[in-house]
């Protein structure tokens, strides 16, 4: 029965992958890992023809909050989405007399803010420069997104980190730093598929999930350090661990095509990478700081057409198998018809009690683990209540490139492709993926790459701003530098943010091509 607050529901049976679907697998299989489920496995649909769950029933979804995610999700995107239209009605008429009087009516009505008053005022001269229109929309419209991000607060984050941070300590962790792939279909990661709030969990996405382990090791040894003069989040001498969790992607409808890119779409080959990641973080840390300074590892997987969950499940030693892993699709099917009580404790079951005669893991992870495995049966109603069996694009479809430090506002899927950086040098593998797939997606068509430049800064450290300004102008020099063919027939533009990561403070714009600043782009 659906209460008074949750949305009316899509009434259609989802199709669940069209030919490709496959036999229900027997529970323990599909559950639990083994050959029936080896990372790389084509899958079918999430559940089969003969046990489909309508959307929203599972007991276990909260459907209020489903609601707020989608509103977000809508608002944000349909202001991107009315870009290119406003712009085609521009372009239609820009030879008229009253163009520049005319057009920024229109931007206004559809678009919330001006064009560049010089850009209308010379189009009589040679024509409208709709790359330059087009950048400069891209540009103010993420500037209204990341604003209201953190003045409002639209994903009540503030309040739900505290009480995640609690729970976490409770699990035995004070910190969690997760790395997904920074595919643009892994954006939203943390606030959707894993139902985590920013803040509390730390979030620094590169290609192929392979984080940068001397990165790591420094935001390690910092968070310690925190621990040990500032007893945030609690003492150093308290027994709780640091958390690193990589998150690579695959696809259950075209697993040759759709997978990560940075490992040619080769699901198994993605697993393995990040274990690797893992394991040489861990011993990493373990051999600079001694093994009284052992941290935590996690892998699990996300299937970017339905945002379903594996979890690889580590034994008691904390030893990750790459054919040993929970899959949230199968536990949606298997909990969906019991009450929420029962379902958990199948979650919690099905945690303890891994396959194969493996240890189970320690009791803090079973704890973290079946609450991100419930989080996700959420994630997984969302996809069906909102989109059907998968998403519909299946590809790239993001808006703009972020560079720089992480983007805490992008939490929505196939907004943005991200390359962490804080030197091109150090950060060329990533962009050239990102570059890549905007070659395919804008400049096929005629339209600009637009660039989001981002680079934080500690407010009480005196000329941390201007450093921070200074490095926007370098990366943005570098990166016209690397891409010559693109920015100088325009097709490429920066716009270069800076953030004082000391409060919570919206993001500031301090140049970029459109502006006069950089070397071209």
């Amino acid at each position: 029965m659906r209460s008074k607050n949750q949305p009316r529901r899509r009434t259609r049976v989802p199709m669940w992958s069209g030919a490709r679907a496959v036999a229900t697998r027997p529970a323990s299989a599909a559950v639990s890992g083994g050959e029936g489920a080896r990372p790389g496995a084509e899958e079918g649909g999430l559940v089969s023809s003969e046990s489909v769950l309508a959307p929203g029933s599972h007991p276990l979804t909260r459907a209020e909050e489903n609601a707020l995610l989608h509103d977000y999700e809508q608002r944000v995107k349909g202001a991107f989405a009315r870009i290119v239209p406003a712009l085609k009605s521009i372009a239609a008429r820009q030879h008229d007399e009253s163009l520049a009087t005319w057009a920024q009516e229109v931007a206004r009505r559809e678009l919330g803010f001006d064009l560049p008053h010089d850009l209308l005022d010379d189009a009589w001269v040679d024509r409208l420069d709709m790359r330059a229109l087009f950048a400069h929309a891209t540009f103010a419209t993420f500037e209204s997104v990341s604003r209201d991000y953190f003045e409002r607060d639209p994903l009540d984050t503030r309040r739900r980190a505290e009480a995640f941070q609690t729970f976490l300590l409770e699990c035995g962790f004070h910190a969690m730093s997760v790395t997904p792939c920074s595919d643009g279909r892994l954006a939203h990661t943390i606030s959707y598929v894993l139902r985590l709030p920013m803040g509390a969990v730390r979030r620094k996405s590169y290609a192929g999930a392979m984080f940068d382990v001397e990165e790591a090791i420094q935001r390690w040894e910092s968070t310690e350090l925190g621990r040990f003069r500032t007893g945030r989040p609690n003492l150093a001498d308290e027994p709780t661990r640091y958390l690193k969790v990589v998150a690579y992607h695959y696809s259950s409808r075209d697993p040759a095509h759709q997978g990560c890119a940075a490992h040619g779409s080769d699901t198994r080959r993605a697993a393995e990478a990040g274990l690797e990641q893992l394991r040489a973080f861990r011993r990493a840390v373990e051999n600079s700081h001694c093994c009284g300074a052992s941290i935590e590892v996690l892998l699990m997987g996300i299937d970017t057409d339905t945002d379903r969950l594996r979890v690889h499940l580590p034994d008691a030693a904390g030893e990750a198998d790459l054919d040993r892993f929970l899959d949230a699709g199968a536990l949606y099917r298997e909990s969906g018809q019991l009450d929420p009580g029962a379902a958990r404790a199948l979650i919690a079951e099905r945690v303890a009690t891994p396959l194969g005669g493996a240890t189970p893991p320690a009791p803090g992870m079973q704890r973290l683990i079946a609450r991100l495995i419930e989080n996700n049966l959420s994630q997984i109603d969302y996809v069906l209540t909102y989109q059907g069996a998968h998403y519909s694009d299946a590809g790239h479809e993001e808006r703009f490139i972020g560079v720089g430090t992480d983007f805490e506002e992008v939490q929505l899927r196939n907004l943005t492709y991200f390359a962490f950086m804080r030197t091109l040098e150090e950060g060329a593998p990533n962009l050239d993926v990102g570059i890549q797939i905007f070659r395919r997606r804008n400049v096929a068509h005629g339209l600009p790459i637009p660039i989001v430049l981002r680079f934080e800064y500690w407010g009480q450290v005196p000329g941390a701003r201007a450093r921070a300004i200074q490095r926007c102008e370098r990366v943005a020099g570098a990166i016209a530098r690397r891409y010559p063919d693109l920015a100088e027939r325009g097709l490429l533009h920066t716009y270069w943010t800076v953030r004082d990561s000391a409060r919570d403070a919206p993001v500031e714009c301090v140049g970029g091509s459109l502006t006069g600043g950089g070397q071209g782009a």
